[in-house]
């Protein structure tokens, strides 16, 4: 189109100079100079804008279709900019807190840190997952979640020496080779950082909302909004942030302590204009059950700690409900 109504024009402007003297003033020259200069950035951006979009168009060909994971409703993804935050505990507290706030509701777990696994140790399931009849894996299942991750099918201390190419063949096996069932949620535990693991799930399939972890820190605040802008530019919905370890109360003296900092994750999340989630504070009730295999939300259920993952998974719920609508 650009190209057929430039010739059109120069038609138009050749017409236009035969019915003129060919002796022109000065500033006739210099009208005629600056809407040539006018036109010439005009056929530029034209140019550029058509450009990209034939760009746009090449990549969208070039990604995989998105396939929803059979019999799953909703998938929501847990995931910080940098591991040390949380992000494992939040994801198996959240999936239990779905669970527990509407018990009608199914929820699944799916450990997708391939070089790190630690959904095995946080939710107290060992063995390897047995084969269905389609030869699909049937996950572990405790406390009413059924859970797969990388670990059942390695050893405990085998570390996975892996490239690019096996990492991605064992998420694709996670992602489509998993006997589900049907399940209202499906959470998935993502590895840290905006790599290939990351781009690959949210290309392969379709995602309801990604939440985001951090500590008030500013150097993991850093990398939390990394996260949040990668699966901004993927076209995943952000849900908001949840602010780990905000605060720490001595169990002696119950003075309160921001070890991490105050209120980080709630400026970045007015800064990204997405919304606080909640607080979970740095409490050593956390720690000690989840280091046993038994989630604070299920082994702690009337504490203050247990409490704050279901406000958190409560505010997840409203929050697809807003972006699905």
């Amino acid at each position: 189109m650009a190209q057929f109504t430039y010739s059109r024009l120069r038609h138009v402007l050749r017409l236009s100079g035969n019915k003129r003297s060919v002796f022109r003033t000065g500033g006739e020259l210099e009208h005629g100079a600056v809407c040539s200069g006018h036109f010439i950035r005009w056929q530029r951006s034209v140019d550029s804008k058509a450009l990209q979009e034939r760009q746009k168009q090449q990549m969208a060909r070039g990604l995989p279709k998105q396939k929803p994971i059979t019999g799953v409703k909703q998938v929501i993804v847990v995931a910080s900019g940098k591991g040390g935050v949380g992000k494992s505990t939040t994801a198996v507290n959240l999936a239990l807190g779905l669970m527990a706030n509407d018990e009608t509701k199914t929820v699944g777990l799916l450990d997708a840190d391939i070089y790190g696994p630690s959904i095995p140790k946080l939710m107290n399931l060992k063995g390897n997952p047995e084969l269905a009849d389609n030869n699909r894996m049937i996950p572990l299942t405790n406390y009413g979640i059924p859970c797969m991750s990388m670990g059942f099918l390695v050893d405990d201390v085998a570390p996975i020496v892996w490239r690019g190419l096996m990492v991605m063949s064992a998420i694709e096996k996670l992602l489509r080779q998993v006997e589900w069932g049907s399940l209202d949620y499906l959470v998935i535990d993502m590895p840290p950082g905006t790599g290939d693991v990351q781009l690959s799930i949210t290309q392969n399939i379709p995602i309801s909302g990604a939440v985001i972890v951090s500590t008030p820190q500013d150097i993991a605040l850093l990398d939390a909004r990394r996260g949040a802008e990668m699966f901004k530019k993927v076209n995943v919905p952000v849900l908001g942030l949840v602010q780990n370890m905000s605060v720490f109360q001595c169990p002696n003296c119950n003075h309160q302590t921001h070890i991490f900092g105050s209120d980080g994750a709630r400026q970045l999340a007015d800064t990204l204009g997405v919304k606080l989630l909640g607080d979970i504070p740095l409490h050593l009730n956390i720690r000690e059950t989840s280091d046993r295999g038994t989630p604070v939300v299920v082994s702690s259920p009337d504490s203050p700690e247990a409490e704050a993952y279901r406000k958190v998974a409560s505010v997840v719920v409203q929050r697809l409900e807003e972006v699905n609508t």
